[in-house]
C-alpha cells in the first residue's frame, strides 16, 4: 500500500485525533508556548508516542475480538463486586466526564465563531451542539467519519498557516525536542500529556474500528490509520504551541485563549485571526461530536447494551451528554464541580484502564496470535507508568485545589 492509499484509509484514528485536539488542548498548548517558548515541544512528541502505543492496542482489541473496551472490561471479572465496581467507574468517569467536558467543547468552538462573526458564543454554542446532534443521529458511521476527517484537515491547515505566518525560530523549535523541565513547568507538562493521552479515546477507538473494518486481516490498515492520524494530531498541537511561542515573549500569561486571535492580529494581520478562529471552531466542534460518541461506546459497552449507532439506548447516552453541553453553553455556565469530579474520576480510571488494556492484550483466548509481544508489553508498561504518574498528579492537584493538602 503506497502513501496515498494509506491516507485514504484514515478514519477511526482521525476521530481519536479529533477528540484530543479540543479547546482544552488549544488552551494548554497556547499557554505553554507563551510561558515557556519552545522548551516543552518534547512533551507533545512523547505524548504522541504514548497515545499511539495505547490506541494501537485498543484498536487491535476491537478489530480482533469484535468487542469494545467496555465489553471486555465488563467480561473479565468473575466477581460480581469487581464487575459492578468496574462498570460504575466507567459510567462515572467516562459518561459523567464527557458530559462535564462537553460544555467546554461547545463553548470553545463557539468562541472561534464569535471571533469570526461577532455573534455571541452563547448563541453559536447551542446551534453547534444541535448540528453535532443531527450528525450523530444520522447513525451513518461513514458520514460521521468523513465530517470529522474533513474538520481535522481544516484544523491542520489553519493552525499550520498561523505558525508559518508568525515566523517561528526553527533552531529553538529543534532544541525544544530535547527534554528539559523549566522551573514551574511541571503542571503544564502534566496538562499537555493529559489532554493527549485521553482515557475515553481508548473506548472510542475500540468501538469505531469495528464500524470501519471487518476483522484482523485489515490490521495493517488500522495501524497506518492510527499512526498517521495521531501524528497529525501532534503536528496540530505543536503548530499551536509554536504560534504562541513565536508571538509572545517567554513568560507571557495568556488568560483567555479565545482572545488569542485578537492578540495575534496586530502582530501578523487579520488573516492570523481568521485562521485561528477557524481552527478553534473546528477543534470545538470535533470534540463536541466525539466526546458524546466516546461516552456512548464506553457506557453502553460497560452496561452490556447494544453499541450500534442506531440503537435507542446508544443514542440516549450520547444524546444526554450532548444535551448537557447545549444547555450549559446556552447560559454560558461551566459546571466546575462536575469537571472537578470528572478530573478525579478520570485520574483514577485512566491508569486502571491502561493496566487492564495491557492485561487483556495478553489474553490469547481472546486475541490468539494477535496478543501482545514482549516488546509491546515493555513499551506499553513504560507508557502505563507515565499514565499512573499522570493520574496521581491529577488527583494531587485536585486535592490541593480543594484544600485537602
Amino acid at each position: 500500500m503506497n502513501f496515498i492509499e494509506r491516507l485514504k484509509s484514515i478514519g477511526p484514528g482521525a476521530m481519536v485525533a479529533a477528540a484530543f485536539i479540543g479547546p482544552g488542548t488549544v488552551t494548554t498548548a497556547s499557554v505553554t508556548g507563551a510561558r515557556f517558548g519552545y522548551a516543552l515541544v518534547w512533551t507533545i512528541a512523547f505524548s504522541i508516542v504514548a497515545t499511539i502505543v495505547l490506541q494501537e492496542m485498543s484498536a487491535r482489541l476491537g478489530l480482533v475480538s469484535r468487542e469494545g473496551l467496555g465489553e471486555a472490561l465488563r467480561g473479565q471479572f468473575d466477581s460480581p463486586a469487581l464487575s459492578g465496581l468496574s462498570i460504575a467507574l466507567v459510567v462515572s468517569a467516562i459518561g459523567v466526564g464527557t458530559a462535564a467536558y462537553e460544555t467546554g467543547n461547545i463553548l470553545g468552538g463557539a468562541a472561534g465563531l464569535e471571533g469570526l462573526t461577532g455573534i455571541s458564543a452563547n448563541l453559536w454554542g447551542p446551534a453547534m451542539g444541535l448540528v453535532a446532534g443531527v450528525l450523530l443521529w444520522s447513525g451513518k458511521y461513514k458520514l460521521i467519519e468523513k465530517a470529522l476527517v474533513g474538520l481535522v484537515s481544516i484544523m491542520a491547515v489553519s493552525f499550520l498557516i498561523d505558525a508559518i505566518l508568525i515566523g517561528p525560530d526553527l533552531g529553538a523549535l529543534a532544541r525544544g525536542f530535547i527534554p528539559s523541565v523549566p522551573e514551574g513547568s511541571a503542571f503544564l507538562i502534566t496538562g499537555l500529556i493529559g489532554t493527549t493521552v485521553v482515557g475515553y479515546n481508548l473506548f472510542l477507538h475500540a468501538g469505531s474500528v469495528q464500524e470501519r473494518w471487518a476483522g484482523p486481516e485489515e490490521l495493517n490498515e488500522s495501524r497506518a490509520d492510527t499512526v498517521l492520524s495521531i501524528v497529525l494530531g501532534g503536528f496540530i498541537t505543536i503548530s499551536i504551541l509554536v504560534t504562541a511561542a513565536a508571538a509572545f515573549p517567554v513568560g507571557t500569561n495568556i488568560q483567555n485563549v479565545s482572545t488569542m486571535a485578537e492578540q495575534l492580529e496586530p502582530l501578523v494581520g487579520t488573516q492570523a485571526k481568521v485562521f485561528f478562529g477557524i481552527g478553534l471552531f473546528a477543534a470545538g466542534f470535533t470534540s463536541a461530536t466525539t466526546a458524546p460518541l466516546a461516552g456512548a461506546y464506553a457506557t453502553a459497552g460497560a452496561l452490556g447494551w447494544d453499541t450500534d449507532l442506531q440503537s435507542t439506548k446508544f443514542r440516549a447516552v450520547w444524546g444526554s451528554i450532548l444535551l448537557v453541553g447545549i444547555v450549559f453553553s446556552a447560559v454560558g455556565y461551566s459546571p466546575v464541580q462536575a469537571i472537578v469530579f470528572a478530573q478525579v474520576a478520570n485520574g483514577v480510571l485512566l491508569p486502571i484502564v491502561a493496566v487492564f488494556l495491557i492485561y487483556v492484550m495478553n489474553d490469547r483466548d481472546i486475541l490468539g496470535s494477535y496478543a501482545n509481544s514482549t516488546l509491546q508489553n515493555v513499551v506499553g508498561g513504560l507508557v502505563t507508568l507515565v499514565v499512573v504518574w499522570l493520574g496521581l498528579r491529577t488527583l494531587y492537584t485536585v486535592a490541593t485545589d480543594m484544600g485537602v493538602f
